[in-house]
């Protein structure tokens, strides 16, 4: 627990319930484990006769062991972010009752990242930028920087419209007491209801200021171009006079809001917080990076504007939920007794755009409310990408060193130097170049790194590496709320990515358990481990998947018959870990069917996803693919939104891994069908009968796959599946099977 000076604490830390049931259930499962492999060893088919197939049954026997010995390898790894995880609680309050004023807060600079108008429109953009703009906290320390990859003037209007807007919406959030502050949010669930304490028509006046803004710039947007007039308006526009592609043109840096400015008042005559926006320099030769890239040019830029001691990231799409969540992070950066070691804050990851039973399972729950608490209990949270504040000190390469603790002062960069804007921009621009960069640290030692297609990870895991820690808070509001995949084929890529990434850093020297190595405590580089991993459960997932349902067409018994002694450990142990999965899930706030839907993408992320990930990454290595960053669309077509919210499957486009998806269901199918025809027409019993468990996994893989069912047999959307995927893995099927009965 930190405190301050006063002796009233600014957080709180507690550790989980209930661990005593918990290690017992461990222990318990870990003896049904070992009776497995018992048993695995012990009716090993080893035989001297040369028997037809001999060879195979011992082959498929012994990939049966290496499998079970790879999930339990895995089990005990996800252990260790379960074994003693932790919350904490902040008293924001006490922040200024108790020791800051507003001059002894530190000065937040927020990044917002963009980088293309079509999958993320300019009218979320801007939600997002008012979002933060409007936070609870003094104006003047506040500067926030829209950083847009995609160089998009239709991007640089709608901000500029927004600069326009906040003058009237920051001080009607202030008098309402507006939750969330994103305007679209907040009018769109406040729709039908005016406050009743609106004696002037303010709610309904800023409510049409608002629509008006909201259709000039999806008017704009729908034009693909700004008209002559408003280009007029605002000299910023003759910047694009010069821009020949989104990949082709110089650095543009426009600073919409000045906080220097005394005259950069809202309507109310309180000031306004920095805004800036900036498009860096990109060249067809040099290569930017991706979000990485930016997010260090946007490093060195504040530096030079705003220079505050405090980052905060977001992407687009996650607007702010919660006007106090930066007060909550001060509560640990500002501790007296532990904030001067910790480098960032990580809020979780939630969306606002889940079905009713997150059909792609995107809240990725469990991660949230559970993995990344035993991260925190073990030296912090990895880094996520996005809802994270930053000390600016961490990424910019320093080491912790306990010895050099200083409190977080904040000075505005030039605030007392008479530059004006127009020559602040100009000096600025080379920070944002594309040769800034070379022969530096910068992506290597400095900043965000480069090289890895989760950036945010590595970086995470190499600021925890130079002696910082880091902190996961995830309060009971949720601070930031994005927008989810709409689609299977945008999840599945996604996880493609992520895991992509992860196994990047596992194959790399900076793999955690030797790169940390006397740098960060053992159980958070083990703790690393349960997403570096992710893409090698595909060859045991497959294995499970497959060889079950061919050995059924083969006449081939992998497991005890029911009336053995010897299934009590199989039953116990698929059971044991399946309640305690949905009891784990149950606890985090999800329903049973959500659990469901969560089970059936952990299978098509581990057959599809991670299997496509080693392959690509083989392939890559193999110098025959290059590194690509995929932007996941923020927004669908009507009638798959419409789908969605039916919480219909999207298959609708051809896709390998639909094809791959189709077949296992198809040869899940077949060895279900064919392992009931062994039980209801042969003479044994049920419980004499070696191939039943063999059947009741065929019949769960059968569950898991409906969806697929009926987008092949009884759907006629768009969203069915294609028949060229329908017809390339009744191919597939067949010849598997072929190959096995020959």
């Amino acid at each position: 627990m930190g405190k301050n000076h006063d002796g009233l604490p600014l957080f709180e830390t507690k550790s989980a319930k209930r661990r005593t049931q918990f290690k017992l259930f461990i222990v318990s499962m870990l003896v049904g484990i070992c009776s497995i492999f018992v048993y695995r060893l012990r009716y090993m088919p080893f035989s001297t006769k040369e028997e037809e197939g001999a060879v195979v049954i011992l082959l498929v026997w012994i990939g049966l062991f290496v499998s079970d010995l790879w999930f339990t390898l895995y089990w005990f790894v996800t252990l260790v972010v379960r074994w003693n995880p932790i919350y904490r609680h902040t008293f924001n309050d006490r922040l200024i009752l108790n020791r800051y004023g507003e001059k002894d807060l530190p000065g937040v600079d927020i990044f917002v990242c963009t980088a293309n108008p079509k999958a993320e429109p300019p009218l979320m953009v801007v939600n997002t930028v008012l979002s933060v703009m409007a936070y609870d906290y003094p104006p003047h320390k506040l500067s926030v920087y829209l950083s847009d990859d995609g160089a998009s003037e239709l991007t640089f209007y709608a901000l500029l419209e927004a600069s326009e807007f906040s003058k009237k919406w920051l001080p009607f959030c202030s008098k309402f007491e507006v939750e969330p502050r994103s305007p679209e949010v907040y009018f769109t669930n406040n729709e039908a209801s005016q406050p009743l304490d609106d004696h002037h028509g303010q709610w309904a006046s800023i409510k049409r200021l608002y629509e008006d803004m909201k259709r000039r710039i999806e008017s704009a947007t729908k034009a693909g171009q700004i008209s002559e007039s408003i280009r007029r308006g605002h000299k910023g526009f003759r910047e694009w006079d010069y821009v020949l592609s989104k990949r082709d043109h110089q650095t543009i840096i426009q600073i919409l809001i000045d906080g220097r400015d005394p005259e950069a008042m809202d309507i109310d005559g309180h000031p306004l917080p920095t805004l800036v926006y900036l498009a860096r320099e990109k060249r067809p030769q040099y290569h930017h990076n991706f979000k990485a890239g930016a997010m260090n040019s946007l490093i060195r830029v504040l530096a030079n504007i705003s220079n505050a001691p405090i980052i905060l990231n977001l992407d687009c799409d996650m607007y702010s939920n919660h006007s106090e969540s930066v007060k909550d992070a001060m509560c640990f950066f500002l501790d007296k007794e532990k904030g001067y070691e910790i480098a960032f804050v990580q809020f979780p990851q939630a969306f606002e755009n889940l079905t009713q039973h997150d059909i792609y399972s995107s809240s990725l729950r469990v991660i949230m409310e559970v993995e990344l608490r035993g991260f925190d209990t073990s030296g912090g949270p990895c880094y996520i990408g996005t809802g994270c504040f930053h000390r600016r000190e961490s990424l910019s390469g320093k080491k912790y060193n306990e010895a050099s603790k200083v409190i977080l002062d904040w000075k505005r960069k030039n605030e007392d130097e008479g530059i004006s804007a127009e020559a602040l921009e100009e000096t600025t621009k080379v920070l944002a170049s594309c040769t800034f960069e070379e022969n530096t640290q910068w992506g290597k030692e400095m900043g965000v790194m480069y090289g890895c297609l989760v950036e945010d990870v590595l970086t995470g895991l190499v600021i925890q590496c130079r002696g910082w820690r880091s902190v996961y808070y995830n309060p009971e509001k949720k601070a930031f709320l994005g927008a989810a995949p709409t689609t299977l084929l945008q999840t599945l890529v996604q996880h493609k990515r992520w895991a992509e990434g992860c196994l990047q850093i596992f194959l790399s020297k900076y793999c955690p358990m030797t790169y940390g190595y006397k740098k960060i405590p053992l159980g958070l580089r083990v703790s690393y481990l349960v997403y570096l991993l992710w893409s090698l459960n595909s060859f045991a997932s497959l294995y499970y998947v497959t060889v079950p349902s061919l050995c059924l067409l083969k006449g081939i018994s992998l497991f005890p018959q029911i009336s053995s002694i010897w299934v009590a450990p199989f039953l116990y142990v698929f059971l044991g870990n399946r309640g305690y999965s949905l009891g784990e899930f149950l606890m985090c706030g999800g329903t049973y069917r959500e659990w469901l839907n969560n089970q059936r993408m952990w299978l098509f992320n581990r057959t599809t996803s991670y299997f496509f990930t080693v392959l690509d990454h083989m392939l890559k290595l193999l110098g025959f693919t290059d590194e690509a960053f995929i932007i996941t669309a923020k927004v669908a077509d009507d009638d798959v939104s419409e789908r969605y919210k039916q919480e219909l499957m999207e298959f609708g486009i051809a896709s390998p891994m639909f094809t791959i998806l189709t077949a296992l269901a198809l040869l899940n199918a077949l060895g279900f069908i064919w392992g009931l025809k062994k039980l209801i027409f042969t003479q044994q019993s049920l419980y004499m009968n070696p191939f039943a468990l063999q059947v009741v996994l065929s019949g769960l893989l059968v569950f898991v796959n409906l969806p697929i069912y009926e987008a092949i047999f009884l759907r006629k959307d768009k969203g069915r599946l294609p028949n060229s995927v329908i017809y390339q893995s009744i191919m597939l099927t067949l010849v598997a099977c072929s190959i096995v009965l020959y």
